[in-house]
């Protein structure tokens, strides 16, 4: 599932994380597959903690919804904040008793920005590119 910081705070709640997870779970129960604590979460290469700068109506939506949200913003300029898009993912995959998280963590090794040679970004680069994750239920 793919989420910028839109799709990630979604509404009320509920972001793209959450609907996918549902999807998966609705699939599990036809399925006779595992439930929360079965299933395995990887989180791709993205915009890292210290390229990514907010407004703080940001920092607000997510930290709306889950006040522990607000350790994954630092200070930056007046107004802005540095958002760390990987612990916030990971945050809400706990919440959902997702505990089995791997890929990003947050270092500078996964920032999309920092790592020209390894990563596609539009936000460096200015022009499209594509990229590609398979995901997949076992049963």
């Amino acid at each position: 599932a793919h989420a910028g910081w839109r799709g990630l705070v979604g509404q009320g709640g509920i972001g793209v994380l959450e609907q996918t997870y549902k999807q998966f779970s609705a699939l599990a129960l036809v399925n006779n597959a595992p439930a929360a604590m079965d299933t395995i979460a990887w989180l791709g290469p993205c915009i890292g903690p210290t390229a990514f700068e907010v407004g703080a109506e940001v920092r607000a939506a997510f930290v709306a919804g889950q006040p522990s949200a607000a350790a994954c913003f630092m200070p930056g300029a007046a107004g802005k904040w540095w958002a760390d898009l990987a612990a916030l993912a990971r945050l809400r995959l706990r919440a959902m008793g997702i505990t089995q998280v791997y890929g990003n963590d947050s270092s500078a090794a996964w920032c999309t920005v920092g790592n020209a040679s390894r990563f596609f970004s539009h936000r460096r680069d200015r022009v499209s590119g594509r990229f590609c994750a398979s995901i997949w239920l076992e049963t």
